[in-house]
């Protein structure tokens, strides 16, 4: 499995460095595979307590997409029909096309708490580059 500087993880998790450390002595994530650099973090303990963390902020009773990013409004454009609403969640930029109505019934404007909830049927997987 691959290993995470304690500074991704904790930015993954939106959480302090320290955090982090303190998750790993508690147990709560796995250490990366000890080598002759700096302590990391297990990817895949920190994708499972991402995943565990999502479930917490859902409030929503029940539905189908599986790809939600809750985060916060920091721009809405709107013009004759249409709107587009930009939403920060964690590092993510997720932008939306929706209806002027829409956006009007929502009460969208800067700073408002919302989720980006997505349902594709494509999803395009990249590789980062390690640094």
């Amino acid at each position: 499995m691959a290993n995470l500087r304690i500074a991704d993880a904790a930015e993954l998790l939106g959480v302090s460095d320290d955090t982090v450390r303190r998750w790993l002595d508690a147990g709560r994530l796995a250490a990366g595979t000890a080598g002759a650099g700096p302590k990391t973090v297990d990817a895949g303990s920190v994708a499972v307590l991402m995943a565990e963390q999502s479930h917490l902020q859902t409030r929503v009773v029940q539905q189908s997409a599986r790809n939600r990013f809750p985060g916060i409004v920091t721009r809405v454009e709107k013009d004759g029909v249409m709107a587009l609403v930009e939403i920060q969640a964690g590092p993510h930029r997720v932008t939306s096309l929706m209806s002027r109505e829409s956006a009007d019934e929502l009460g969208l404007v800067p700073g408002s708490r919302v989720a980006g909830v997505i349902k594709s049927t494509n999803v395009i997987v990249e590789l980062e580059e390690e640094s």
